[in-house]
């Protein structure tokens, strides 16, 4: 049989070593590709069919999976809604009331606990009504939020709702009925909503209901996605077997024998447990898919049209015919011109060694289609230049480092102390000349430069600040009849706490600008004072006794220093003028402690008019070791 088999083939074989290198090739593909390709044309073409249908599944499973977890959040939020209604005592004490509110109570609830709701509300777009019905005749109706229970009552749901006993309900809607009754139309059913109902039962009483409103197209947006994709739909279906839908679009063109047959396929899948089932409506095929939504007591529903992939099966059966007579044919020409190519590509690249030769470094080696040992060739030349060129700018760098290394030094000739010997100097005049004032002046000066020059980090201790502090005062008080007197009130132990380097100072300067702006003769003093701030925090309060400030004033400033931006400072009536300063140093400092400390640390003001003024410091204990712990435990074992 081997024998025969042989000397069959033999005039083939040696009519096949008689021909050309393309010859050969083109025969080889034809014995390859074509004769296979029709043998197992067949099986793939069934096993295309099963893959197809395979993925519709999957996919139609992911799309409810995922809308599921869609729906799932929209509920957590309206929960959420109906769970801040509920533990909102102001708000159960109005539903309560056993007398008619004032007109003042009732500006009150609106102005805090009614907008505050509001503010919610506005920030969950989601929800469309977030509305609360009490049956109290006392209370007055706050639109949109509160109103009186009898406007329900003709609802379908109200008197199963009225004894939900705290438990929740959930109800769909065909529409957004207006219960304002601002309007006489009818509700406009391409607004189907769903609405989360709560009682609200105070000492086995009940006093009204918790209504969460959001429309269809939020809560489930792949069910209500308007005009998109035609090839599912997606859809809701309620306990009472009702289906939610977008009518504005189908993926079949009778609607009502489509509707029926997803009724009877959705039962069929109840009753035999499966997830999935084929369907056909109008000699067009059809996938169901349905998952409980068990919390709502709804079932997603989503069917996915076949009829794409089906024809995409017949398409492809011409598609894989015409790509091997294609491929057979492109082959035969590669094969005729690959040889051209390589020595095409060599050539290219040789050229790029050329330029490269001449000092071109940002040349690249060109792009070639050939893999192997050309193209990795061309590869690990690029890399070649690219290491070429890093290489030069590591040295480019390096000498521009040394540049600005030569200029550091140039500039550092001149440091510090020549500043801090010329004040000496001065200093000792001032004393030869007896002149007391001008040499302690001095003193105080030297001491702020060295604190300023000496810069080693964000972080000093207390006591030397307090130090920065005094000299500061020191200095001011020159300006002034009547000094300035400092007066500290700190803990011993409290003198190695952490401070920010230039914190306190601000809040002093600010003190002796703002606070006595008419001179007089009244004792000018600034406090100091240190005191435990709950667990784990120190408070340090700069108070003066000056003409202090107004409420709005002080809430104003207050607001100013949290402000976040140039737009919101200009909100609150802080910007970038000649009036309007006073927030600026103190802004400063409270994003410093905040940059480096966050929260709830940073700065507060308090003020009286006509008494007093003080800027309070919250920040954590901490030694300037930068571990957190008790500060004078600390100090005793030293």
């Amino acid at each position: 049989m081997k024998q025969r088999i042989i000397s069959a083939l033999q005039p083939a074989l040696f009519w096949l070593k008689r021909r050309s290198m393309q010859s050969r090739l083109v025969t080889a593909y034809i014995v390859i590709i074509l004769i296979p390709s029709i043998i197992i044309s067949n099986y793939f073409f069934n096993e295309i069919s099963k893959t197809y249908t395979r993925d519709a599944v999957k996919q139609s499973q992911f799309m409810l999976e995922l809308e599921k977890f869609h729906i799932q959040k929209q509920i957590e939020v309206m929960d959420s809604a109906a769970q801040i209604t509920r533990l909102d005592q102001e708000l159960i004490d109005y539903l309560t009331l056993s007398e008619e509110p004032g007109t003042i109570e009732l500006l009150e609830l609106s102005r805090g606990t009614f907008a505050d709701f509001s503010r919610i509300q506005f920030n969950n777009p989601s929800i469309l009504h977030w509305r609360l019905f009490g049956n109290n005749p006392l209370i007055q109706e706050i639109w949109p939020i509160v109103f009186q229970e009898k406007r329900i009552e003709k609802e379908a749901w109200f008197a199963e709702a009225s004894a939900l006993g705290g438990a929740e309900m959930w109800v769909f809607q065909d529409g957004d009925r207006d219960i304002m009754k601002r309007y006489t139309s009818e509700p406009n059913v391409d607004q189907p909503k769903i609405s989360l109902l709560r009682e609200i039962n105070e000492g086995g009483r009940h006093v009204g209901i918790i209504s969460i409103e959001m429309l269809l197209k939020e809560f489930s947006p792949k069910t209500f996605a308007g005009i998109g994709d035609v090839d599912y739909q997606m859809m809701i279906m309620d306990d009472s077997g009702t289906l939610f839908m977008d009518q504005r679009r189908s993926i079949s063109s009778d609607s009502e024998a489509f509707v029926k047959e997803v009724h009877r396929q959705f039962a069929g899948l109840q009753q035999s447990g499966e997830e999935t089932s084929r369907f056909n409506v109008d000699d067009r095929s059809y996938l169901i898919a349905a998952s409980p939504v068990e919390r709502i007591g709804a079932h997603l529903i989503n069917v996915i049209s076949m009829e794409e992939p089906i024809n995409h099966i017949a398409q492809l059966k011409k598609q894989i015919i015409a790509a091997n007579i294609i491929l057979i044919l492109v082959l035969s020409i590669i094969t005729y011109f690959l040889n051209s190519m390589i020595l095409k590509g060599l050539r290219r690249l040789t050229d790029a060694m050329k330029k490269v030769r001449r000092g071109e470094l940002n040349t690249t080696a060109p792009r070639l289609e050939e893999s192997g040992e050309v193209g990795e060739l061309a590869h690990h030349f690029n890399k070649l230049l690219q290491t070429i060129n890093e290489l030069i700018a590591q040295g480019v760098r390096k000498q521009a480092i040394t540049k600005e290394a030569e200029l550091r030094t140039l500039y550092s000739q001149i440091d510090s102390h020549f500043l801090y010997n010329t004040l000496e100097n001065i200093k000792m005049l001032a004393e030869i000349e007896n002149q007391r004032t001008i040499s302690d002046v001095l003193t105080s000066l030297g001491g702020m430069m060295r604190y300023n020059f000496k810069w080693t980090g964000e972080y000093v201790k207390l006591k030397d600040e307090i130090r920065h502090i005094e000299n500061y005062i020191e200095i001011m008080n020159i300006r002034f009849d009547e000094p300035v007197v400092l007066s500290l009130d700190i803990p011993p132990y409290f003198m190695e706490l952490e401070v920010l380097k230039m914190s306190l100072q601000p809040l002093v300067e600010n003190s002796i600008k703002y606070s006595w702006p008419d001179g007089g003769s009244q004792r000018r003093e600034i406090k100091i004072t240190v005191r435990d701030w709950e667990d784990s925090g120190v408070v340090i309060t700069v108070a003066d006794n000056g003409v202090g400030m107004d409420e709005l004033l002080v809430s104003q400033i207050n607001a100013s220093i949290v402000a976040v931006g140039l737009q919101e400072r200009e909100r609150v009536g802080f910007e970038r003028s000649e009036e309007k300063t006073e927030g600026i140093g103190l802004r400063n400092v409270h994003e410093r402690i905040l940059l480096y400390y966050g929260k709830p640390y940073g700065l507060e003001v308090f003020s009286v008019q006509g008494q007093y003024a003080k800027v309070v410091m919250r920040i954590p204990k901490v030694l300037l070791t930068g571990r957190g712990m008790d500060i004078e435990k600390a100090v005793d074992r030293r």
